[in-house]
C-alpha cells in the first residue's frame, strides 16, 4: 500500500502540472513514444542492459546500478543510460555473458538474423554466428561454451544446408497449392507448411559457427509451438548436458487437445524423455534454478481448457519428487524466476485488475505480494534486489527496482520524460459492484484528459476480450484507454464474470455462459457509472471490444439494443457453428461450448448473435484483419452483412496485412480515426 501511494502520489503531481497545458496523447503521439524491451542484468547485480525503440530506430543502452537504499527513489537519481550501440538494425533477445564483461544479442545487420557480442568495456560488437538460417530464438549454457538455437526446417533434412537448398526447389515449382491430411492446417496468421521448428545446439568458440546439430531430428511439430511460444519454452541444465522443452507430439487430436509437456534430450542429441506424461492438461515453461537441484513449470489440470489455472511444480532432481506449490493460491502463475540459492520464485500474476509480483517460497509454498500497482514484467533477481518493468493505465513503460522485503521502490528508467513533459492524461480509478449472482465485480474509469466538472461528458465502454481476459491496469499501443481520454470520452471498462485475477471459479464462470453473466456485469456496471458519477453521460456513448468483444458487440446488438448510440466491433464472432468450423484452436471453441458445433448439448445456438439480429438496430462499425485465422473473416463479413440488409447505419473496414491484431503503426492510426469518427458521428460532445 505505501509503494502504491508513493507511486500514486508521484503520477498525482506530475498530472497537476500537466494538466494546465493543452497537449493530450494522440495515435502519432502514442506510436512514437520509446518503447523499453530487450532488458537483462549482470548477475552480480551491478549494470542493466535494455533496448530502447524510438521513431528513430531501435538501440542498447547500458546503466550502472546504483546501491540500494529502503527509501522510494525517483528516475532522477538514478546514473545516466550511455548508449551501446548504433547499427541501423535493432538488437533484442539480450543476454549477459558469464563474466558481465558484455553482453549476446539478436540481430539481422548482416543480412539475417544472427548471435551477436558485444564488450561493455569498449569495442565493436562481433558476430557469433553466421548460420544459413534466421536464428528464431536461442538459449546459453551458463558457461556460455553451449548454444540452443531454433530453426524452421523440414523434417525431412538432415542439415541446414539442406533446409535452404529445399526452400530453392520449392520457389522453383510451377503449380501453387497447399496440402493437408490432418489438423492444424493453419495458425493464427499463417497457412502451415512442410516446415516445422526444431532445436539445435553448437559449440560456441573464439571461431565463427557456421553449423549446428538437430537434436529434435524426429520431431515432426513445432518445438517450441509457434507463434506464441518461444525460448520461455527452452531450458538448459545448469551443467550445460541437457535440454528441457514444452511440445505437442504431433497426433490427430492437435487441433483440439491443450496436452503440451515438458521433454528432456541431452544436448548432444538423442531420444527425448517425455517428463510429464502423467498430465494430459498444459505443461509449460521450464527453468532450472541456478544450483541445478530443481526444475520449476507451469502446469495446468483440465485438459482441453487454455484458462485453467497455470499451478507452479517443483521438482527436485535429486530426489525425483515433483510437488504442487502454493496450490491453494486462487491465482495463475504468468512469468516466474528463481531468486538466489532456490528458496523463492518470483512469480507475476493477474490480480485484481492488475498484474503483480509474488515471492513464493519454495520449501512451504507461502506467497508474498511483493508489488501490486499496475502490470509487472521483465522481472530479474539478484540478491537482495528485484529489477522489474511497469506500466499502467496512466504511464507507459519504465523499468523499476525494489527491496527483497518490499521496501526501497526504486524507479530506473523515465524513457518518456520530455515526450510526457506537457502531456495531460486521465484521471484513474477503480471501482467495484454487485454484479451477477450479487458477486463483486471491479471495473476501471478513466477521466477525459482534460476533466472539468461542470461538463458532462460522452461514454466510452470498452469490453475485453479472451474472454479470459482483463484490460486491467496497463499501457498498450492497442485499445490505449487514453486515447479516449484524450478525445474527450470518459472511459468504463468491466472485469465481468469469465476475466482473470480474480480467482479461478471467477475465471471459469463465463465457460457455456458467453451471453449470460457477462451482459449482466456489463448492464449493472453501467448502471452504477450511472449513479455514482453524474459527469457521465451515460445515455450518449459507444460500447467497443475486439475478439470476444466483438463478439459482445453482437450479442449487444441483438440482446441490449437500446444501450448505446454506437458499437464497435473488431473481429468479433458472428455466428458460432461456423466459428467452430472455420477457427484453429479448436480446444477454445469446444471448451466455451461444450464441445463440437454438432454435440446435441452444445450452446452454439443458444447463446449465437446471428440468432438474434431481428433486434439489431444499433449503428456498428465492423474492423477485420484478413490474416486473422483465429477469428476469420468472414465472422466480420456476416456480421456487416447483416447490417447493410437491415438499413442499419454501419461499415467495414478491412486490413489485409493484420492478424487479429492490428500491429502496422499506420494501420493503427487508420484504425483509431476510423472509430474516433464513427463514435463522434453518434455521440454529442
Amino acid at each position: 500500500m505505501i509503494i502504491k501511494t508513493r507511486i500514486a502520489t508521484l503520477v498525482a503531481s506530475l498530472s497537476a502540472a500537466f494538466a494546465t497545458q493543452a497537449e493530450v496523447l494522440s495515435v502519432e503521439k502514442l506510436n512514437n513514444l520509446n518503447k523499453v524491451h530487450s532488458v537483462a542484468v549482470s548477475s552480480d547485480g551491478r549494470t542493466l542492459v535494455y533496448g530502447l525503440k524510438t521513431p528513430q530506430g531501435s538501440d542498447l543502452y547500458v546503466q550502472a546500478l546504483s546501491a540500494q537504499t529502503t527509501e522510494f527513489a525517483p528516475a532522477q537519481s538514478q546514473p545516466k543510460a550511455t548508449r551501446l550501440t548504433f547499427d541501423k538494425k535493432a538488437e533484442s533477445d539480450v543476454t549477459f555473458a558469464a563474466h558481465n564483461k558484455g553482453v549476446y544479442f539478436l540481430s539481422s545487420r548482416s543480412g539475417s538474423q544472427q548471435l551477436w557480442y558485444l564488450p561493455l568495456e569498449g569495442g565493436e560488437a562481433r558476430p557469433v554466428t553466421d548460420f544459413p538460417l534466421d536464428i528464431e530464438g536461442y538459449r546459453l549454457s551458463a558457461d556460455n561454451t553451449s548454444l540452443v538455437v531454433s530453426f524452421d526446417v523440414y523434417p525431412s533434412c538432415d542439415s541446414l544446408a539442406c533446409t535452404v537448398e529445399k526452400d530453392k526447389q520449392q520457389q522453383a515449382v510451377k503449380y501453387n497449392a497447399q496440402v493437408y491430411d490432418d489438423l492444424m492446417v493453419r495458425h493464427w496468421d499463417h497457412w502451415n507448411d512442410e516446415k516445422v521448428r526444431h532445436l539445435f545446439s553448437a559449440t560456441i568458440t573464439s571461431e565463427l559457427v557456421t553449423d549446428a546439430k538437430d537434436i529434435t531430428p524426429n520431431w515432426q511439430t513445432d518445438v517450441p509451438a509457434k507463434p506464441f511460444s518461444g525460448m520461455e519454452e527452452v531450458a538448459i541444465s545448469p551443467d550445460g548436458q541437457k535440454v528441457v522443452f514444452s511440445a505437442k507430439v504431433k497426433a490427430k487430436d492437435n487441433a483440439w487437445s491443450t496436452n503440451f509437456d515438458l521433454f528432456e534430450v541431452s544436448i548432444d542429441g538423442g531420444e527425448a524423455r517425455n517428463l510429464t506424461a502423467d498430465n494430459t492438461a498444459w505443461d509449460s515453461s521450464p527453468l532450472f534454478s541456478e544450483d541445478g537441484r530443481y526444475l520449476a513449470y507451469k502446469a495446468m489440470s483440465k485438459p482441453g481448457f487454455e484458462s485453467d489455472k497455470f499451478t507452479l511444480q517443483l521438482r527436485d532432481l535429486r530426489t525425483g519428487e515433483t510437488k504442487s506449490l502454493a496450490q491453494q493460491w486462487d491465482r495463475s502463475v504468468g512469468s516466474f524466476t528463481f531468486g538466489a540459492g532456490g528458496r523463492a520464485i518470483y512469480a507475476t500474476a493477474k490480480d485484481v485488475g492488475q498484474t503483480s509480483l509474488f515471492e513464493i517460497s519454495t520449501a512451504f509454498g507461502d506467497v508474498r505480494s511483493l508489488f501490486s500497482d499496475g502490470y509487472v514484467g521483465d522481472v530479474h533477481v539478484n540478491g537482495q534486489q528485484v529489477v522489474f518493468s511497469r506500466h499502467a493505465l496512466n504511464s507507459p513503460k519504465d523499468l523499476y527496482r525494489i527491496n527483497r522485503d518490499g521496501a526501497g521502490l526504486s524507479q530506473l528508467t523515465a524513457v518518456n520524460s520530455e515526450n510526457l513533459a506537457s502531456m495531460a492524461f486521465g484521471d484513474v480509478e477503480q471501482f467495484n459492484f454487485a454484479g451477477a449472482n450479487d458477486e463483486t465485480v471491479y471495473g476501471y474509469l478513466v477521466k477525459p484528459a482534460q476533466f472539468d466538472p461542470k461538463k458532462k461528458y460522452p461514454l466510452a465502454f470498452l469490453v475485453h476480450g479472451g474472454p479470459q481476459g482483463s484490460f486491467g491496469n496497463m499501457f498498450h499501443s492497442r485499445w490505449n484507454a487514453q486515447l479516449w481520454a484524450a478525445q474527450g470520452y470518459g472511459v468504463v471498462m468491466i472485469d465481468f464474470h469469465g476475466s482473470v485475477g480474480y480467482g479461478q471459479e471467477f475465471t471459469n464462470s463465463i465457460s457455456r455462459d458467453w451471453g449470460g453473466k457477462p451482459l449482466q456485469d456489463l448492464q449493472k456496471g453501467l448502471a452504477h457509472v450511472q449513479r455514482n458519477y453524474k459527469w457521465l453521460d451515460t445515455e450518449n456513448g459507444c460500447a467497443l471490444g475486439a475478439s470476444y468483444g466483438g463478439y459482445m458487440m453482437n450479442w449487444i446488438a441483438g440482446n441490449w439494443p437500446t444501450g448505446f448510440k454506437c458499437l464497435v466491433n473488431h473481429a468479433g464472432l458472428f455466428d458460432m457453428p461456423s466459428f467452430h468450423q472455420s477457427t484453429e484452436e479448436l480446444w477454445f471453441a469446444e471448451h466455451e461450448m461444450g464441445g463440437p458445433f454438432w454435440a446435441k448439448d452444445a450452446d452454439y445456438n443458444k447463446f449465437n448473435p446471428s440468432d438474434f439480429v431481428e433486434n439489431w438496430q444499433t449503428p456498428m462499425l465492423v474492423t477485420q484483419g484478413l490474416k486473422d485465422y483465429r477469428v476469420p473473416y468472414a465472422q466480420s463479413l456476416g456480421a456487416f452483412t447483416t447490417l447493410q440488409r437491415k438499413g442499419i447505419d454501419s461499415r467495414l473496414v478491412v486490413y489485409p496485412d493484420e492478424n487479429h491484431w492490428i500491429r502496422n503503426a499506420d494501420n493503427l492510426k487508420h484504425w483509431y480515426e476510423q472509430v474516433f469518427t464513427w463514435m463522434a458521428k453518434h455521440t454529442k460532445q
